[in-house]
């Protein structure tokens, strides 16, 4: 269902990635590990379209993203593509019901269909109690939790994960790694996941090893 072909990505002189190939199966869980600097995060991006690549293909769903524009690319990502980041980026402002809904909204859901969904999830994930709190009242693991949420609004296909268990203790990392196969299970989503976490890397159907730009 992912398919990248040739991904090479330069910033100014320095050649990030180098011709990099990829192919994942719809309802696999493949990790992606490697040193800093080894072009993890900038392949994941390029793969989620948040950034573009110098050369290559980049299919997902048999649709050449590469050859979209801007605005229908944006409409791809939001209908298509969950991301789960280290870091939440939560809105504090909003409660982690409207937090999860956001996705869903700029997709132009109901907001009837959209909530129901979301309750759903926090169903799913053990938060029903805490869907009117504001991030500042939630602990890490369930900020995290609720960041898994709004990925999953729109069920996308492929889920995009960037070191997400960066910033959790070890209880809460087992926790979350433990989700992503569940609503593998569950949902049959396709998961992609940047990690140092060698213990998440090595629960993934794939382990992949990135060096220098490249696949190994």
């Amino acid at each position: 269902m992912l398919v990248a072909k040739n991904i090479k990505k330069n910033y100014g002189e320095l050649q990030i990635l180098k011709g990099v190939d990829l192919l994942v199966a719809k309802g696999e869980v493949v990790s992606i590990v490697g040193a800093s600097g080894a072009g993890k995060s900038t392949l994941l991006h390029i793969i989620g379209t948040l950034d573009q690549a110098d050369e290559g293909e980049i299919w997902i769903n048999k649709k050449d993203i590469s050859a979209l524009n801007a605005k229908n690319l944006s409409a791809f990502r939001n209908q298509n593509i969950g991301f789960i980041f280290q870091f939440h980026h939560l809105l504090p402002e909003f409660t982690a019901l409207e937090n999860i809904c956001i996705p869903a909204y700029i997709a132009k859901k109901s907001k009837s269909e959209t909530e129901a969904r979301a309750l759903e999830l926090l169903d799913i994930l053990g938060l029903s109690h805490r869907a009117q709190h504001k991030p500042a009242a939630l602990s890490g693991g369930e900020q995290q939790r609720v960041a898994v949420a709004r990925a999953l609004i729109n069920q996308p296909d492929l889920i995009l994960a960037d070191e997400p268990s960066g910033n959790l203790d070890s209880h809460h990392a087992k926790e979350l790694h433990q989700l992503f196969f569940d609503l593998r299970e569950r949902f049959n989503h396709t998961f992609v996941i940047v990690t140092h976490n060698e213990e998440l890397a090595n629960m993934a159907d794939r382990k992949i090893t990135m060096k220098d730009g490249l696949i190994y």
